[in-house]
């Protein structure tokens, strides 16, 4: 049995503590937000909250991190109540956080004059992945400190890659968001299209999807849409970070993605018309309004 640190509780942090408490660990949690991580214990067998980071994070081997937004990531490593502040050295500290990947370059050369190893480690698959452990988990850091922490990423991977120094599992998920905001749009414009010119919508995907359109989008968001299912498997404002990450990344190397800056511009509209808070799939709203 391994003590964990699982620091945010959120729609896929609390599921993939969960997976780490079923395979026989013991959690500690630890939300901003008390009634959140208390709402999780309920839910995560062999775990318990404490009322702050340096109290959760106490005999731990292993301190696990899934907030928000880069800022949010910058307080619970570098803040004066934060881990670096309160880790053992020896400690290994996995984020699982999209962010940037300068941060999490930063983070590492933090953590190497603190004896703590850190690894970046965004994953992939939505709140659907974390529930069932099937998520794409891409890791940059040393591949000593993630040869350690393989058995436990592994009770929530089906895919799990070491891809390079700190900040690569950044730059990783960086290009998975590329591909998600292409492959989003384009499954919104496709389900807007078959309703427009008065196909049903459901018989239209079940044979586009065994062809050269299948995505995961269309296999897993569209019958959502469908639906009218629009709770966030993952939030608009959060895919709006990931955008602007991705954008300021190639800034600063004289280029820009097309399809990026188009996506992002759409949810820029989603969120100034208040649905922030809803799934990415809820674009098709956009749509809809223009029509009406």
């Amino acid at each position: 049995m391994t003590k964990i640190a699982w620091i945010g509780t959120g729609v896929m942090g609390t599921p993939m503590a969960g997976h780490l408490a079923n395979a026989g660990h013991e959690l500690h949690l630890f939300n901003r937000t008390p009634a959140k991580a208390q709402a999780a214990m309920k839910k995560i067998p062999n775990s318990k909250t404490f009322a702050s980071i340096a109290e959760a994070i106490d005999g731990c081997e292993f301190i696990m991190t899934m907030v928000g937004y880069p800022q949010d990531v910058e307080e619970v490593y570098l803040g004066p109540d934060g881990i670096f502040a309160n880790a053992t050295p020896g400690t290994v500290s996995i984020d699982f956080t999209t962010s940037s990947p300068e941060l999490a370059c930063r983070l590492y050369k933090e953590g190497k004059t603190r004896g703590v190893a850190v690894l970046d480690a965004p994953v992939s698959g939505g709140d659907a992945g974390a529930i069932k452990g099937s998520l794409a988990v891409m890791v940059g850091g040393d591949e000593e400190t993630y040869a350690q922490a393989v058995p436990l990423l592994k009770t929530f991977a089906a895919t799990l890659s070491h891809m390079g120094a700190a900040g690569s599992g950044q730059h990783t998920k960086a290009a998975n968001q590329v591909a998600v905001a292409g492959n989003t749009a384009a499954m919104t414009e496709a389900l807007h299209y078959a309703m427009s010119v008065g196909l049903d919508p459901e018989k239209m995907l079940a044979v586009i999807t065994k062809g050269a359109a299948g995505s995961w989008q269309l296999e897993n968001m569209a019958p959502r849409v469908l639906a009218k299912d629009f709770a966030p498997a993952f939030f608009i404002k959060h895919f709006l970070k990931d955008l602007k990450i991705i954008e300021e990344e190639m800034a600063t190397r004289d280029t820009s993605l097309a399809t990026v800056h188009t996506v992002r511009q759409m949810y820029e509209e989603m969120a100034a018309l208040g649905y922030e808070n809803d799934g990415t799939q809820a674009l098709i709203k956009l749509y809809q309004r223009e029509e009406s």
